[in-house]
């Protein structure tokens, strides 16, 4: 059958919206539902909110593709060119400093037209060196294929596993005028589908040497942006694909390898992006937590060293705290550390677990 690139007819894709119709009512309805609540939240708790998934779709939106970012290093990119407190001001790389200005461009400037000079620049960020990790590659243009045709693969080094072949270098200036000039026009095509399309299609045609995943990400994101008519991302597409990174790819595969009917890829990409809002609603559930943690804080004179233990419990910290795992975090004495501990729990902030003796450890108060 060959690759769908190659069917006749493409690229006007097929789907059966009634297949789709239930699906996609329901993500429209979690959408509807977790928007209605960040706006019902203050300003700082959706600052907060938007901050940490922007975060995590920058690093995750790498990880898809094998590349491992510092989560506080895209944190204090991302507060820093918003305007914002993003806590520990942390200086970011060059490739942390452009995929952060793609990400940005992409979901804060959602209404400016998508053109090719606009993917050659958000490319270009992507590569700042012109390398894509020792091998040099050509940036802000599209591939010429000179090394061979490109193949789409995914798995470590040796034990690669091809999924399609993209559309030939000689064919992209035509692909991707048409593919500007189909994003761009009038359409009555649901948003959210829209993206699933638009995702698929950018994949298929796959213009740039290296990054193609990122941009696609990016340019679905930029979709969802504007479908929701908010600058501010609440939940990440891109860490839900990182987590069915698998099957992502899988369909990706089998996609690739049909007709011109994509019923199924859009299926899964709706199915994907309900679990992506599902999790925000969990990431919402803990930024609450943490805020209320910190109004109450706020309130008390409470020093560097139950700052630096308290910013460590409210992220992630496993097990139950005690004098020696708090002396330790904040570099003090036991002595020190249960002083520090008293007063966290005279203020309602720490409560004692049931245990004593030398058992004995603390909690944050629920």
């Amino acid at each position: 059958m060959g690759y769908i690139h190659e069917q006749p007819g493409w690229p006007d894709l097929k789907w059966d919206e009634g297949r789709l119709a239930s699906t996609l009512a329901a993500v429209r309805f979690s959408q509807g539902r977790l928007l209605g609540k960040m706006e019902a939240m203050g300003f700082p708790f959706r600052d907060e909110a938007g901050l940490t998934t922007l975060t995590r779709d920058v690093v995750k939106s790498s990880a898809i593709e094998g590349e491992r970012l510092n989560a506080e290093e895209v944190r204090s990119s991302i507060a820093r060119r918003l305007g914002m407190d993003g806590g520990k001001n942390r200086p970011a790389s060059r490739e942390v400093e452009g995929i952060v200005e793609m990400m940005l461009d992409a979901t804060q400037h959602c209404r400016l037209s998508l053109t090719k000079e606009r993917l050659f620049s958000w490319h270009a960020s992507l590569f700042p060196a012109g390398r894509s990790g020792m091998r040099r590659i050509v940036t802000g243009a599209w591939r010429n294929d000179e090394s061979g045709p490109m193949q789409v693969v995914s798995g470590p080094l040796g034990k690669e596993r091809i999924h399609f072949e993209a559309v030939p270098a000689g064919r992209l200036d035509a692909e991707m005028d048409a593919f500007v000039e189909w994003f761009e026009a009038p359409h009555s095509i649901d948003p959210i589908l829209f993206a699933g399309l638009a995702h698929l299609r950018f994949l298929t045609i796959h213009p740039f040497e290296d990054g193609n995943g990122r941009i696609a990400r990016a340019i679905a994101d930029l979709i969802l942006a504007r479908s929701e008519e908010t600058e501010r991302r609440f939940y990440s597409l891109s860490g839900q694909i990182e987590r069915d990174r698998k099957a992502y790819y899988l369909q990706l595969e089998r996609t690739q390898s049909s007709d011109l009917d994509v019923t199924a890829w859009l299926d899964w990409f709706l199915g994907c992006l309900g679990r992506a809002i599902g999790s925000a609603e969990e990431t919402l559930a803990t930024i609450l937590v943490n805020a209320a943690i910190w109004e109450k804080a706020n309130r008390h004179p409470v020093n560097e060293r139950q700052k630096i233990v308290l910013n460590r419990l409210l992220d992630g910290f496993r097990g139950n705290l005690n004098t020696s795992k708090y002396a330790k975090l904040a570099k003090c004495s036991e002595d020190t550390a249960l002083r520090d501990i008293k007063a966290l729990c005279e203020w309602g902030i720490l409560e004692r677990n049931a245990a004593g003796g030398r058992s004995t450890s603390y909690a944050l108060s629920k």
